[in-house]
């Protein structure tokens, strides 16, 4: 992978995303995502084991990853979507962000290469990146991931928003559920889960007509 022309700095927090080449669709069912999010969880992690083939034929038997090693990540909000990705992520060591995403894309263009019989990259050259700078930066960032389901209308409303299974925005209304995201820096900012998802739908809307944060973003 070529040196990026920005480098990433360690403790910073930044938005990245990526698309698929041509915009093509990069998850074609459920069983795609579900791998995608597993591989996810997998390389944020310096050193985790057992290998990965081996972690994923595991999964049927609900066996976690037994050897995690330091993250190299914080994952603090992610969207799937049917042709693109979106994560808010901190960088907790050197090459943490590059490491994380190069692992994570080979690995998952691989099988999907396989199972959908192409040959060929599967993602639009390198990864898109802001860095950002200010805490009202941070949320606007936090809540445009969480919204982009409902502002590019994959789902029809506020409450679909919230349960996208492919969006963390379902971990943090429902905290229980997750041990992926890092959600502390997010949501010291709230008072409690309904302060925060009330943030995040009364710009729905907003969102979608206007796009109004493209500045903070990337697309």
């Amino acid at each position: 992978m070529p040196t990026r022309k920005v480098p990433l700095v360690n403790d910073h927090y930044y938005h990245i995303f990526n698309l698929g080449v041509a915009r093509q669709p990069i998850f074609h069912d459920k069983r795609d995502y579900s791998r995608f999010l597993r591989t996810m969880d997998y390389y944020r992690y310096e050193n985790p084991s057992p290998k990965f083939s081996t972690y994923i034929a595991s999964i049927a038997s609900e066996k976690p990853i037994s050897g995690k090693g330091s993250k190299i990540i914080d994952l603090i909000s992610y969207c799937l979507m049917p042709n693109h990705f979106h994560f808010l992520l901190k960088q907790n060591m050197d090459k943490g962000i590059i490491d994380f995403i190069r692992k994570l894309c080979n690995s998952y263009a691989k099988y999907f290469n396989v199972k959908s019989e192409r040959i060929g990259p599967l993602f639009q050259g390198e990864f898109k990146s802001v860095l950002i700078e200010t805490e009202e930066q941070l949320l606007h960032v936090q809540r445009y991931v969480h919204l982009n389901p409902y502002s590019s209308v994959v789902v029809n409303d506020v409450e679909e928003n919230s349960k996208y299974p492919y969006s963390s925005l379902h971990e943090y209304v429902n905290p229980s559920k997750s041990d992926i995201t890092n959600q502390d820096i997010i949501m010291h900012h709230f008072s409690d889960l309904y302060q925060y998802k009330s943030f995040i739908d009364d710009q729905a809307d907003y969102q979608r007509t206007l796009n109004n944060i493209k500045h903070l973003t990337l697309e």
